[in-house]
């Protein structure tokens, strides 16, 4: 089914699966795009999308901007950088939407000249409730946008409904508290999603589409039936988009903590249109799972943590690098551009050349397994000594049970792989000799063994141990413990911890544990400091392995 071709509208998609729109960060300052930001992209239509769907692209530079770095699209001196981008995607056979938005009252307050949003609420006193006169402009802004993109060659154009954007936020009565024409009913509600789209549609000829969130995560945000009735009222549209979210996680970046493919698991029925599905698709079971009722399939950190996703799950063939849904480097988005904390290759070439000859490698934790990897790549006969009965060092502790299931994919995954290329793994064995000496650049102190425990640590070791020690101890942990956790996982991780007898503390005159490492030494550094420990040594010896 996945490998089926599809279409969207009057656009052929060469099969099922979606790039979904991510905060990416890497266009330049002004909205447009950079040979990075293409090479990104690009990089997933040569691993097998059939369609990529831009990051979140603003409309307004003046009151619509909602990351650094995003691409915006409001000038028509952009056109030539962007045909460039829809260009280089055609070329791998792959199709390109841009998503539009504007991002209402979550805009940057210190980029934007000011904010609206359809009417003023507490999540940001200085927004100004829209008027006639900026509902108007807004939807001029769309209208040109739509223009530009077409004429830059792009297949299609999303409207961005979902996530307490400004679409959104007319559409939610969460925000939605005006009294006019566009408030107090479901039909005044969805009036002016309706009118941007019909203006979007009144200036191109290629496919138009919505994307809407399914459900809110608000306590009292609306449910899956609305989310559905707002994707079969939206009229003169080619498809609608589900993902899920307003302000409360976990939306469609959902973490371990959170079921696979669960926006799909809350669909009612039909919505009677050609159908995307978002969130937690990272495996090709639960892309198999969407597809059995959706047209297609959108994948999002699964495509950031192996481009060739689409590839593998339509050919069968190759190892897929998984996805652990740990949301640290690929929503580490305030000032940083988008990464994956299980792809180092975001930073760091793949080998390019090949050599001859044997290296020993010691050490079967995240950085021993990945220098091998390297190494392998490279042509290089590789030797791992490990004294432990079992590759995975630090993984193999984890006591978080959503942590370690998802974790502990990546394992299999290395295990896997270091077969295919004929790795020679000895366990078991202590070793002593000439090698790549790959053993952790940075221990942790683990936790003392008394009956009351303190810790104030934004290190992800610590909250791990906190939940295996509270089962015997009384352990509290500062709130500034959670600030290295996204929205999404500090939410769950706190009930679960509050569950197992962890208490949760603002401030406390003293801790037994306090350690603020703002790069701290988790599984993305290990790999990327395994691979520059076998990239020195190969470079070092290159003349031995000509």
């Amino acid at each position: 089914m996945a490998s089926e071709p599809g279409y969207i509208g009057t656009v052929r998609i060469r099969n099922r699966l979606v790039m979904s729109p991510m905060i990416s960060n890497m266009a330049d300052p002004d909205g447009n795009t950079n040979e990075n930001h293409i090479s990104y992209l690009e990089e997933r239509a040569k691993g097998g999308a059939g369609l990529i769907i831009t990051e979140y692209t603003y409309v307004d530079r003046r009151s619509g901007i909602g990351s650094r770095n995003q691409m915006g699209m409001y000038d028509e001196r952009q056109i030539p950088k962007f045909s460039r981008l829809t260009e280089r995607i055609h070329a791998h056979g792959a199709k390109i939407f841009v998503q539009l938005v504007h991002a209402g009252a979550k805009a940057i307050g210190a980029i934007n000249e000011y904010k609206i949003a359809p009417s003023k609420t507490n999540f940001d006193p200085s927004v100004r409730e829209m008027d006639a006169s900026d509902i108007e402009d807004v939807i001029s802004a769309y209208r040109k946008a739509a223009n530009i993109a077409e004429r830059s060659g792009f297949d299609g154009i999303e409207i961005h409904g979902a996530h307490g954007y400004l679409v959104d936020e007319f559409l939610s009565p969460w925000w939605n508290k005006r009294t006019d024409r566009y408030g107090g009913s479901f039909e005044n509600r969805i009036r002016f999603a309706q009118e941007v789209i019909d203006a979007v549609r009144s200036e191109v000829d290629i496919p138009v589409g919505i994307r809407i969130s399914l459900y809110e995560d608000e306590e009292d945000g609306y449910s899956p039936d609305y989310g559905m009735k707002i994707a079969e009222s939206i009229r003169n549209i080619d498809y609608v988009h589900v993902s899920a979210g307003n302000n409360e996680p976990p939306g469609s970046s959902a973490s371990f903590y959170s079921p696979h493919a669960h926006i799909f698991q809350k669909l009612r029925g039909s919505t009677g249109k050609t159908l995307i599905v978002a969130g937690s698709i990272t495996a090709r079971e639960d892309v198999d799972l969407v597809l059995s009722a959706a047209d297609f399939v959108a994948v999002g950190r699964a495509m950031l943590a192996d481009p060739y996703f689409p590839m593998k799950i339509i050919t069968g063939k190759g190892e897929i690098r998984p996805c652990i849904r740990c949301n640290q480097g690929c929503r580490n988005l305030a000032y940083g551009e988008v990464r994956c904390t299980v792809n180092p290759y975001f930073v760091v070439p793949e080998p390019r050349k090949i050599y001859k000859g044997e290296v020993v490698v010691v050490g079967a934790g995240v950085k021993g397994l990945e220098a091998s990897l390297y190494a392998a790549k490279s042509g290089l006969k590789v030797v791992i000594y490990e004294k432990e009965d079992r590759i995975g060092g630090q993984i193999n502790s984890i006591f978080d049970a959503s942590k370690a299931r998802e974790f502990r994919q990546l394992l299999d995954y290395y295990g896997r792989t270091i077969k295919k290329y004929g790795i020679d793994v000895r366990l078991g064995e202590r070793y002593s000799g000439d090698g790549i000496y790959c053993l952790p650049d940075t221990v942790y102190p683990d936790l003392p063994d008394k009956d009351e425990i303190w810790i104030d640590s934004n290190v992800y070791m610590y909250h791990d141990l906190a939940l295996r020690y509270a089962a015997e101890h009384k352990v509290y942990l500062s709130s500034y413990s959670l600030t290295s956790l996204d929205r999404a996982r500090r939410k769950a991780y706190a009930n679960i911890a509050r569950k197992a007898g962890v208490t949760i503390v603002d401030t406390a005159d003293h801790y037994d544990v306090s350690i603020h490492d703002r790069n701290q030494y988790d599984i993305y550094q290990a790999m990327l400091s395994g691979i520059e420990a076998m990239r020195s040594h190969i470079a070092a010896s290159e003349n031995e392995y000509l």
